[in-house]
């Protein structure tokens, strides 16, 4: 007998992301980049692949990609309330814009979505990078 999962069930019980690649022109400079401002550790090279461990059993797995421009990709991170403000910090001193919006229209400010804070940013390869204190409701 096969267990079909009722609408109630949760997502997660079905499939949880494991990891995804990250296209970089320079793979160590982006991986170090994203490291940095979310106060993680990059891990051992794996083949061609960097791998950031988000600590919550997903790994960014970085791939040096120079045959063609790199297309850029969204990216959100739900992060501690109680490491946000160190993010921002780390961006400000390291001289990177952030904004409240995706659009990138109101540099210098997080926004307060869904009763938290959040902000975007752009990675070394324009990748749309967003920090987020609370995740988005959804219907």
């Amino acid at each position: 007998m096969s267990h079909t999962p009722h609408a109630t069930e949760p997502p997660a019980a079905i499939a949880r992301l494991d990891h995804t690649v990250v296209y970089a022109s320079h793979r160590q400079l982006s991986v170090d980049f994203l490291a940095a401002v979310l106060g993680l550790e990059v891990g051992a090279p794996f083949g061609p692949f960097l791998p950031l461990d988000l600590g919550n059993g997903v790994t960014l797995d970085y791939y040096e990609k120079t045959d063609e421009p790199i297309q850029p990709q969204h990216y959100a991170f739900l992060v501690p309330e109680d490491r946000f403000d160190g993010m921002i910090e780390r961006l400000e001193a390291i001289g990177v814009t952030y904004y409240a919006d995706p659009n990138h229209t109101r540099p210098g400010r997080v926004n307060d979505l869904f009763g938290g804070r959040g902000a975007y940013f752009d990675d070394p390869d324009g990748h749309n990078m967003e920090i987020m204190i609370r995740p988005y409701a959804r219907p």
